[in-house]
């Protein structure tokens, strides 16, 4: 059996792929897998901060369009980039062993956050970061910051920024784990829901492929994904919305799941625990606390709706 798989072409999502390919290869020897590669609007405009300007699903459109069309089998994508509500006949095949959900800091001289000097200038083109961090350091200043890692990475080596922040996951996956300067709290810096998961796309009437792919799936990891994708879905949150998601085991077979919207001149934050087996309702149940604790009924209220995808990148 042969399967083409799907990704976008850069050395992270490369690397990703290659880990997915291996990964059914070893429980599956009898099949083969062929990489493809597929530039999409994302990877096209580096000089836009993500928003609206580069419309919906700019990091998996074109993928989730081969797929349907069935010039690749699967696709893989961090779970993150992935809109909460798919495109009709696509379905989650697989969710890989999760890494470190949390976000590092990379800093001139392996600062940690608490010892930036005040007005020193941190990069980062996500708003749930900007948003987060300047609650707990608002007299840090932020500049929009994109590109693939070794790029972001470098502004710091060049002195151009005083500090970077970026998914430990990814870091880690690309093998600058050593530059990480510190891990940061999810009690300062909630991560992104499914931050440091890896999604493998199918279209859901592909038995055989689905057969395949359902051998590497983590279940641990797909309940605290489930979670976290339900609780987004519920507040309506847009990639502008300054929110921050994490759900993490919490005893035998039961879940924890932490979330957050913080914004100017209001912050809403609660948790809840439960069933791992109820990870969809506990993330729609946190959801709703957020919600009415911001007195709305969906972010889209308050401007933070589902204009475009909650994808951030790393």
């Amino acid at each position: 059996m042969n399967i083409r798989l799907g990704t976008r072409g850069s050395r992270l999502a490369l690397a990703q792929a290659t880990l997915v390919s291996r990964l059914i290869r070893s429980s599956n020897p009898s099949v083969q897998v062929e990489i493809v590669e597929i530039r999409t609007s994302g990877d096209r405009i580096q000089d836009v901060v993500l928003g609206p300007a580069l419309g919906q699903s700019f990091f998996t459109k074109e993928i989730e369009a081969a797929l349907i069309a069935g010039e690749i089998d699967l696709a893989v994508h961090s779970c993150k980039d992935l809109a909460t509500a798919q495109p009709a006949g696509l379905c989650l095949g697989a969710i890989l062993e999760r890494e470190d959900p949390r976000d590092a800091l990379v800093a001139i001289g392996g600062r940690r956050l608490s010892e930036l000097a005040p007005g020193s200038v941190v990069g980062t083109a996500s708003v749930r970061r900007q948003a987060f961090l300047s609650r707990h350091r608002p007299d840090l200043a932020f500049e929009n910051l994109r590109g693939n890692v070794p790029t972001r990475l470098d502004k710091v080596v060049e002195g151009r920024m005083d500090a970077v922040v970026l998914a430990c996951a990814g870091l880690h996956r690309l093998g600058y784990e050593d530059r990480i300067s510190e891990r940061i709290d999810p009690e300062i810096l909630l991560p992104a829901a499914a931050q440091g998961a890896i999604a493998v796309q199918v279209r859901c009437d592909d038995v055989p492929v689905h057969s395949v792919v359902g051998s590497i799936d983590h279940a641990p990891s797909r309940v605290q994904v489930v979670a976290e994708r339900a609780c987004l879905n519920t507040l309506e949150a847009g990639c502008q919305a300054p929110v921050g998601v994490l759900a993490r085991p919490s005893g035998r077979e039961r879940l924890r799941l932490d979330a957050a919207v913080v914004l100017p001149d209001a912050t809403a934050r609660g948790f809840l625990a439960g069933p791992s087996a109820e990870a969809d309702s506990l993330g729609r149940s946190v959801a709703l606390d957020l919600l009415a604790q911001l007195a709305v009924d969906s972010l889209r209220d308050l401007g933070l709706g589902r204009d475009v995808d909650p994808a951030e990148g790393l």
